[in-house]
């Protein structure tokens, strides 16, 4: 059977982005066109049976992001030289086809400076993390595909209503193809994967598990009125800003992991001995490559997200909301609060892996709050006279 495979052996991380660049572009066309075309790009039909599905990918999406942190902390992502959609499905099966794995391993940057010394069982092992990674990102793939498809053959979901789910496919092949584009910026001439690869890979995954959970709290609770201009209320605006303010924060660690910034310090709230360390900002192309200044922004802009969560408790508190809103805006401030302990402990551990993964999944949960408190306070917007 024919197979895709990819590579990018001599391409620099700047020149391998560009064709991620079109795909958005074209994908943010298409998107446009939903919005004017004859397709509504938010629903307005509401389905238990899709509200369940939905819930269920984003649940494993979040699981991935999570494991994909796992598969960067233990080293393994570079592991698989190639990216053979189709062929790749199936792992080496002989001792042979392991050696032969083995040695275009050998090859790469991470090995010749890096790891050397590894036998063959110990490449197994960084192959396997890796491999189980991408099988499962297959599996999903075809968890949105088959129920999407039947969804839309039985009319569950209305054809003028398909933008937004076809969207999430477009963010599903986005963000594989910017993983690949990340792996290849290590197999140049750098044991490393680009901090910016990274970052682009893990906000379209966490774009798609937004949208998806979107789309499956209006299933749950109902979707506000098309083309109605509703006015913003101020918990409305608190949980927009509380939620940029995350996407920013979540972006910076991003880049952390990356650059492995982590490492810089295993002290808190001092780093170096200071509470400021001279010439973090004396440039700002600082702010985008200096492990040093990323870590530092990362540690400190927590405390913003937790002003914006505070805002957000106080302005619900004071509307006739729900009691599931008021309830979740407990929720939301704890979870905060323990975010940031965890990223004091992840420090002070020297990024131990148990603790790192823990901070990443907890980050995952603001979003899903984020976004949740986002469906919800809109929705009481466009019902208010």
């Amino acid at each position: 059977m024919a197979d895709l495979s990819i590579s990018f052996p001599n391409s620099t991380p700047f020149e391998s982005v560009a064709p991620l660049i079109n795909l958005l572009h074209a994908n943010a066309i298409i998107s446009l066109n939903f919005n004017f075309g004859v397709f509504h790009y938010m629903p307005q039909t509401q389905n238990r049976a899709v509200m369940k599905w939905l819930f269920i990918f984003a649940s494993i999406v979040a699981f991935l992001i999570v494991f994909g942190g796992f598969v960067r902390l233990t080293r393994s992502g570079l592991s698989i030289v190639e990216w053979n959609p189709i062929s790749g499905s199936v792992p080496p099966l002989s001792h042979s086809a392991w050696q032969e794995e083995f040695a275009k391993y050998q090859k790469t940057p991470e090995f010749l400076k890096i790891n050397f010394n590894m036998d063959l069982s110990e490449y197994q092992y960084i192959f396997w993390i890796e491999w189980i990674h991408r099988f499962l990102a297959r599996l999903i793939g075809l968890f949105y595909a088959i129920p999407v498809f039947y969804f839309l053959f039985k009319k569950t979901i209305p054809w003028k209503e398909f933008g937004i789910y076809f969207t999430m496919g477009m963010l599903f092949i986005a963000q594989a193809f910017a993983g690949w584009i990340m792996v290849a910026s290590g197999l140049v001439d750098r044991p490393a994967v680009s901090h910016f690869n990274l970052t682009i890979h893990l906000l379209l995954a966490l774009t798609l598990l937004s949208l998806a959970l979107w789309t499956a709290f209006g299933h749950k609770y109902g979707f506000a009125p098309a083309n109605k201009k509703v006015r913003w209320s101020p918990a409305s605006k608190f949980a927009l800003v509380y939620f940029v303010l995350l996407v920013v924060q979540i972006s910076y660690g991003g880049m952390t992991a990356g650059l492995k910034a982590g490492h810089v310090s295993d002290s808190w709230p001092l780093m170096f001995g200071k509470l400021i360390p001279p010439n973090l900002f004396n440039s700002f192309i600082n702010i985008f490559e200096t492990p040093q200044t990323i870590v530092f922004i990362h540690r400190w802009f927590a405390w913003l997200v937790l002003f914006a969560a505070a805002g957000v408790f106080v302005a619900a508190r004071k509307q006739k909301y729900f009691s599931d809103i008021k309830s979740g805006l407990y929720w939301l401030l704890g979870a905060v609060a323990i975010q940031i302990m965890l990223g004091i402990f992840t420090i002070l551990s020297f990024v131990h892996i148990a603790l790192a993964l823990l901070h990443q999944a907890t980050a995952i949960g603001l979003l899903a709050l984020g976004v949740y408190f986002i469906q919800r306070l809109r929705l009481l917007d466009s019902k208010e006279i």
